[in-house]
């Protein structure tokens, strides 16, 4: 809404006006906006949640070998990290830019699902939460109207592989491909690192762009659906999610950044995405909430964020992912979620092909994989054959947090790079 009274008022020859064109000031100033926002209202928001007893029943000390209870501790701070985000891009960001509208509308689809389970956990006093099929229902149809938008929409194009001449000072752009409505995607580490989805489904032959789409379709589904999944179940100690999450978005910053620029575009031999510099300016409301959300969240906890903050933030990771055409460099730069998934997917397997056999077998002491390092030896069940019980030593918290924090930063250095790795 700024942005667009501050573009009326440089008409006019309004002193600063003319800063708010500039993708890099609006950037900042949203960073801090929602900074600020997390970490006031944050503080008023808590002892609200207090006040209505809207706290954590679930945790307690017994799943903690340090006897830390957590029992109390008020849950659904995603509230926080939802209108951290909402209100500094309404306020700065450009509302009628396509990407900018799917990422408000993925923020608050998932931040409504995440918010209708952690009611029913609260307010019903059901740890089951709302049923897994109506989630996977929610994640679905955000698959759909992401897949649907950028398939459908007009101003979703790209240019790829741009050429710049820079004689002298002068930046000459000598050849540039048409904006095309295409199926290409970034793939890691190959030397014409597009991949069309197209072409992978090239035997539908002259039906191949269409079938293109709808493989395009359904791998943002999986994708929508696969990184929330995992963003919530690395919401499992303080600051975790929250801090990986933060991580994460600075990665897809940059990506997002190159990919708008001309000139970088061009020298990194990626894809031109017109029009996508304006989620750089969601990105920065993304990571100041999550930064302003720790102040609160990181050990010890004075606040979780429940499904309504773990499930959006996993969804907008995806989405962003997906928009920038990098929803192939995900299994890298989100790894720790994609481990914790599979952790959790095989650990359940296995005890169920026991179970066949009459056995209880487990690969993991706990499961998701963070819990497994916290896990002591007189917390196994007696019964049980385990393939991995080391370390013998067990982690605080803190300490295993901290260290997954350093993974994502090296994930995501690892996935910056692979633009220039092929």
């Amino acid at each position: 809404m700024l942005y667009y009274l501050f573009e009326w008022l440089e008409k006019y020859n309004f002193p600063g006006a003319g800063m708010f064109g500039y993708t890099s000031f609006r950037a900042i100033a949203t960073i801090i906006l929602a900074l600020l926002i997390s970490t006031i209202f944050g503080d008023k928001f808590i002892d609200r949640l207090k006040l209505k007893q809207i706290t954590e029943i679930q945790r307690d000390a017994s799943i903690d070998p340090f006897g830390v209870n957590k029992t109390g501790v008020p849950s659904m701070g995603g509230v926080i990290i939802i209108i951290s985000i909402l209100i500094p891009c309404l306020l700065l960001g450009k509302l009628h830019n396509t990407y900018m509208i799917l990422m408000l509308i993925t923020t608050i689809w998932l931040g409504v699902i995440g918010f209708a389970d952690d009611y029913i956990k609260v307010f019903k006093k059901n740890k089951e939460g709302l049923r897994g099929k109506f989630k996977i229902l929610g994640q679905v149809g955000l698959g759909l109207i992401v897949g649907l938008t950028v398939y459908l929409s007009p101003d979703v194009v790209i240019r790829e592989n741009m050429e710049v001449e820079m004689p002298g000072h002068e930046t000459e752009i000598v050849h540039t491909t048409k904006n095309i409505k295409s199926t290409q995607t970034t793939i890691p580490f190959f030397k014409n690192n597009n991949l069309d989805y197209a072409d992978v489904v090239g035997f539908f032959g002259q039906h191949k762009q269409k079938a293109g789409w709808v493989l395009f379709v359904l791998v943002t589904i999986f994708v929508v659906a696969a990184v929330s999944n995992g963003a919530n179940l690395n919401d499992g100690m303080d600051g975790m999610a929250a801090g990986n999450s933060a991580i994460i978005g600075v990665a897809l910053g940059i990506l997002a950044y190159l990919g708008s620029h001309a000139e970088f575009a061009s020298y990194l031999n990626i894809m031109f995405i017109p029009g996508s510099e304006e989620l750089v300016i969601f990105i920065c409301a993304f990571v100041g909430a999550l930064i302003g959300f720790l102040w609160y969240n990181a050990y010890p906890a004075q606040v979780f964020m429940g499904d309504t903050g773990s499930l959006t933030i996993g969804g907008i990771i995806a989405v962003f992912a997906i928009i920038i055409r990098k929803e192939l460099l995900i299994p890298i730069l989100c790894g720790v979620f994609l481990v914790e998934n599979l952790s959790v997917i095989l650990q359940v397997r296995y005890y169920k092909l026991g179970k066949k056999k009459g056995k209880k077998q487990r690969i993991f002491k706990r499961t998701p994989i963070h819990d497994h390092f916290r896990t002591t030896k007189a917390q196994l069940d007696p019964e049980c054959s385990y393939m991995f019980t080391k370390p013998k030593n067990v982690f605080h918290e803190s300490k295993i947090t901290v260290r997954f924090w350093i993974i994502t930063i090296l994930l995501a250095a690892v996935t910056i790079i692979t633009l220039k790795i092929r």
